[in-house]
Parts: structure tokens; sequence; C-alpha cells
């Protein structure tokens, strides 16, 4: 496989767009919080506080996701320079650095999407429960 300039500037976009949607889920949590913790202290319900201590948790492991982002967008970066100054084999190993920083921060998706089904259940619950 030849590796030049253009391989790890493949992930660019991707990493973008991976970020972009981290940054929604953040803001769209972020909103979720201010209502329930609003409506917590209305009713010290412990359906509210179960959510969230759940939102505490996914916030978290959105954290991370978006760390282990940004260091796969900074090794690319990192590897093509090392590319642009011809130093092929350390250029080649900051790459895969690079994609298991992206493989993790996938993980890390994968895991926030398991917490906010959780989340659901919990409300879900409730209603099941209020019936």
């Amino acid at each position: 496989m030849e590796f030049n300039l253009s391989t790890p500037a493949l992930l660019f976009s991707a990493i973008s767009l991976f970020m972009l949607a981290h940054t929604n889920r953040f803001l769209a949590l972020a909103s979720l919080i201010r209502q329930h913790i609003s409506m917590y202290e209305e009713t010290k319900d412990a359906g509210k506080l179960r959510q969230i201590e759940n939102f505490r948790k996914r916030l978290k492991v959105i954290k991370y996701t978006q760390i282990f982002g940004v260091v796969s967008f900074l090794l690319c970066v990192i590897s093509m320079f090392l590319i642009f100054i011809n130093k092929i084999t350390p250029a080649e190993i900051v790459f895969g650095v690079s994609l298991i920083a992206l493989f993790i921060s996938l993980l890390l998706s994968l895991h926030e999407l398991f917490l906010s089904i959780g989340a659901l259940n919990i409300e879900m619950g409730r209603i099941k429960e209020l019936s």
C-alpha cells in the first residue's frame, strides 16, 4: 500500500462530521439536563434524579469521545506534516495511533448510545408506573 499525503487527509471529513455530531449531542443533552434539573427542583421526583445521574454518565462519555476524536484529528495532521517532511515511517506510526484513537472514540460513542437508550427506558418506566 502506498502511504502518501492523501491517506491521513481522507479522515478529515469523517472526523469533522463525527465531532459535529457529538457537539450536537452535547448541546441537546445540556438542554435536557437543564430541563430535568428544573423539574426535579419543583417535584423532587426520584425518576428525574435517576435521569440526571444518567445524563452525568453520558456527559462524561461524550467528553472522552470528543477528546479521542480531537486526538485522532491532531495525529492525522502530525502524520501529514511528517509525510510533508519526508518522514514516512514515523508518519505511518502516527497515523496508526490516530486510527486507534478514532476507534476508541467510536467505541465510546457506541457506549453513549446505550446510555441514551437507558435514559429512554427510565422515561418509559415512569410512564408504566403512572398507568
